[in-house]
């Protein structure tokens, strides 16, 4: 594992950390995502699933401004750990 995807890990750790400990953005999270609170462990073992976590964070500015204050992160370096971690990327093959 490289440092940057660790970083981007622990980030996406933290955001984790964020909203479950916010019953009213937890209860978003699990509405949004489909996944009951019981399968959380189980899906966070999964690849992408942190990225998910933070595309949560990031598609609510307020969300994210608070997040990001709670964690003194800059965030433009919560959009880069979401580009790190795996399925994470926006990147994709273009036609012409």
């Amino acid at each position: 594992m490289t440092r940057d995807s660790s970083s981007a890990e622990s980030i996406g750790v933290s955001a984790l950390g964020f909203i479950a400990a916010d019953p009213e953005l937890l209860g978003r999270f699990l509405a949004i995502t489909g996944i009951e609170p019981a399968q959380i462990r189980q899906a966070a073992t999964e690849p992408g699933f942190l990225a998910g976590v933070l595309d949560f964070v990031l598609a609510h500015e307020p969300t994210l401004l608070a997040f990001a204050s709670s964690s003194d992160l800059d965030p433009a370096a919560i959009l880069k750990a979401r580009r790190t971690l795996p399925n994470g990327s926006d990147d994709y093959d273009r036609s012409i």
